[in-house]
């Protein structure tokens, strides 16, 4: 049975330049484009993986990584605890070239318009006008999804949440059908101060404290209602970063 594709067969350049880290530094040598400190990720493969030191204080290392099943190169830009951005592509010379925007703290759609392979995710459309507007591109989305599932008593609470300020202006997030509610934008999120739950198909809904059940509602309202009542008063919106203990 023929062997599938090898590293050596998709990335001959990477192989001859001896990692992934000093192949991108060399085609960022030959196209004029400066990259700083690149690095073999300690963990992984030098052929398969590198990061590209930010030159940002809001953005982190730059994560460059190759596909051993057919030739992809992805990237992937994290900042204050949000995925920015993401992309696949073959051509390494793209992937310098996103890489050197990225360190030079291009703002991200200028990124995406000079090199066309990368794509914002759905906050990195919005973090560069700051974390009210991440915050309710949050929540706009959370009702969105929340309209196309067919749980009624989800909607509910969704809808109930976000009509109370005091929490509309805490960063939305959810697991397991459960409400909760950030400080910050980034992750890891905050404790949530209050949560929220639906229970399935029964009219009822409980509200927590941390991981206190402080009662269970016949509606969403009420439910939020008495969220809001636990809520110090000096809680203010959610802001940029990740939670810090």
């Amino acid at each position: 049975m023929p062997s599938g594709p090898t590293t050596d067969d998709l990335y001959p350049e990477v192989l001859a330049a001896g990692s992934l880290a000093a192949s991108l530094d060399a085609v960022a040598a030959d196209h004029g484009l400066s990259l700083g400190s690149v690095r073999a990720l300690e963990w992984s493969s030098p052929l398969t993986w590198a990061s590209v030191l930010s030159g940002s204080s809001v953005r982190d290392d730059l994560t460059v990584s190759a596909s051993t099943d057919e030739r992809r190169f992805r990237i992937e830009g994290w900042g204050q605890g949000i995925q920015l951005i993401a992309g696949t592509t073959g051509d390494l010379v793209e992937v310098v070239r996103a890489a050197h925007d990225w360190r030079a703290g291009m703002p991200l759609h200028g990124i995406r318009r000079s090199v066309p392979f990368v794509m914002l995710t759905r906050r990195g459309e919005v973090v560069e006008h700051g974390p009210a507007r991440v915050v309710a591109a949050e929540w706009q989305w959370l009702r969105q999804r929340s309209e196309e599932i067919d749980q009624p008593h989800y909607q509910a609470l969704i809808e109930a949440a976000y009509n109370e300020p005091r929490l509309r202006q805490l960063y939305p997030y959810t697991s397991h059908s459960v409400l909760n509610f950030s400080t910050t934008t980034g992750y890891p999120f905050s404790p949530s101060p209050v949560s929220l739950g639906a229970l399935g198909s029964h009219s009822n809904f409980r509200v927590w404290a941390r991981s206190d059940l402080l009662c269970e509602t016949a509606t969403a309202t009420e439910a939020v209602a008495v969220a809001v009542a636990h809520l110090s008063a000096d809680l203010g919106p959610a802001v940029a970063g990740r939670y810090e203990a």
